[in-house]
């Protein structure tokens, strides 16, 4: 929980104070795509005239740069009636460590309660590693695992990426080291079977991730309905059903991806996509992440801030370290 000295991000990228809270919240500890804004190409090999996002980088601090973004990945903190706080990750890609640093001091985040995991690419795990960084240190590793709720294609994955993380028996002769410590738990692929996350109720949503690969969204929050759904392209009819208001029931905030400025892509919603997808949902609020450099942040959300009041739907781009206060 966040003490009377610290400080978090707000809708416009400035910094507010924070108190201690009795209220969940959503950080949003990276809005960005799998190679992060800036995009080294841009700075590396300025274009004429350069990139106007990307070289914002070298002028302005990370932490007051709405157009910095780091791999997509949020942090629920779900308050329960009790007044305890627990801590869940959704992902942990390249940049985790980074926005661990960023984002967990301000908030005064003291550690992560349980992960899950949307898929096994790399901009959602490559971070698996340095969540021992958040973890209570033990030399014989003799700590209670961290639980961990993938699917079994990602479960597969692990064993191939993070085979030291899986493994929980030395061989003969193996020296101990190090490492984080997980408990690893398999979820389906379906909303009819929902699980719990420290406290939490998780319902996973099936989407496309390109016409060969089935991602995870989530559904979760009791008093408020949240849809996080961070990589896709397709979101099929039956998950569709789940999430809108003409089915089973209107969002109160929805997280979608949203990866180029123009045009379509063929595994990811870009943005003329994802405000269709926005139409026929008709959630009270969306937050769009996974954006690349072609967006700017102020200027892509005065245009929004039209957009939505054409429309009556309350569209903005999100950006790291927005913190979302909630009822869960």
């Amino acid at each position: 929980m966040a003490t009377p000295n610290s400080t978090s991000t707000s809708d416009d990228g400035n910094h507010r104070n924070t108190t201690a809270s009795s209220q969940s919240a959503l950080i949003f500890m990276g809005t960005g795509c799998s190679s992060t804004v800036p995009r080294l190409k841009c700075l590396l090999r300025p274009s004429d005239p350069p990139c106007s996002v990307c070289v914002q980088s070298l002028s302005i601090p990370p932490d007051r740069n709405p157009n910095y973004r780091c791999n997509t990945s949020l942090l629920i903190d779900y308050c329960e009636s009790s007044g305890n706080h627990n801590y869940t990750m959704i992902d942990v890609g390249k940049s985790f460590r980074e926005a661990v640093l960023r984002w967990f001091v301000p908030n005064q985040i003291p550690r992560i309660d349980s992960i899950i995991l949307t898929h096994e690419h790399a901009d959602a795990v490559l971070g698996l590693d340095d969540v021992r960084g958040v973890q209570p240190f033990s030399p014989t590793n003799d700590i209670d695992p961290t639980p961990i709720y993938l699917s079994q294609h990602s479960m597969n994955s692990m064993k191939e990426k993070f085979p030291y993380l899986v493994e929980k028996k030395r061989k003969e002769g193996q020296e101990i080291r190090w490492v984080a410590q997980m408990a690893w738990n398999i979820i389906a692929d379906d909303f009819n079977q929902p699980f719990f996350a420290s406290g939490l109720k998780f319902t996973p949503l099936p989407v496309m991730h390109g016409e060969d690969y089935i991602c995870l969204g989530f559904l979760f929050g009791e008093k408020s309905r949240v849809a996080y759904i961070s990589d896709v392209s397709r979101i099929p009819a039956s998950t569709e059903y789940v999430i809108s208001k003409s089915g089973a029931g209107q969002l109160d905030l929805l997280i979608l991806d949203s990866l180029n400025r123009t045009g379509s892509h063929n595994v990811h919603l870009c943005f003329p996509q994802s405000l269709e997808t926005v139409k026929r949902l008709c959630p009270k609020r969306t937050l769009l992440i996974g954006m690349t450099h072609e967006f700017d942040h102020h200027r892509d959300n005065e245009f929004l801030t039209e957009w939505s009041r054409r429309e009556g739907i309350s569209v903005q781009l999100a950006h790291d370290g927005l913190r979302v206060p909630i009822n869960l």
